[in-house]
């Protein structure tokens, strides 16, 4: 897939809409320095080439009653398609785990997961060493978010 170009227009509009996907068009426009249309048109064309993907809402999780938030180191001494495949299942239906990396060194795998408490966690953690076999498993407490967002920086 090639990257499409953006002119400035696309970036501030961009800007936008991570910053608040619910505003008007109107206020868009406005904010941007140019016209609905163009806007919208845009936006329509920005969605076609696949830079901008679904919308959604953005939910506190503490006020939901999940203060614990895990990061969650894996290695496995398994490297087969039937233990990955199982594994991606098992991770992906999940909905405690927000997010699931590969990655490239010593740790194989790195999740996100958010829980109400300890206890939540160790279910977690049980179920999902029901579903694969792990060669190690190391759990990291968030004792505090300093940063956190869905706000990507927009490239020139």
């Amino acid at each position: 897939m090639t990257r499409p170009e953006l002119d400035p227009l696309d970036r501030k509009i961009l800007v936008e809409l991570q910053e608040d996907a619910s505003q008007s068009l109107d206020d868009i426009a406005r904010k941007v320095g140019s016209s609905k249309t163009p806007v919208w048109n845009r936006i329509r064309k920005l969605r076609e080439a696949g830079v901008i993907g679904r919308q959604t809402v953005l939910l506190d999780p503490e006020a939901l009653g999940l203060e614990a938030c895990f990061f969650v180191l894996i290695r496995t001494a398994e490297h087969d398609p039937d233990w990955q495949g199982r594994f991606l299942t098992s991770v992906r239906s999940r909905p405690e785990v927000l997010e699931a990396h590969r990655l490239a060194g010593d740790i194989d795998y790195i999740l996100k997961v958010r829980v109400k408490n300890a206890r939540a966690y160790d279910t977690f953690y049980q179920n999902l060493i029901r579903d694969v076999k792990i060669h190690n498993v190391t759990a990291l407490l968030s004792m505090e978010d300093i940063k956190s967002t869905t706000i990507l920086p927009i490239p020139d």
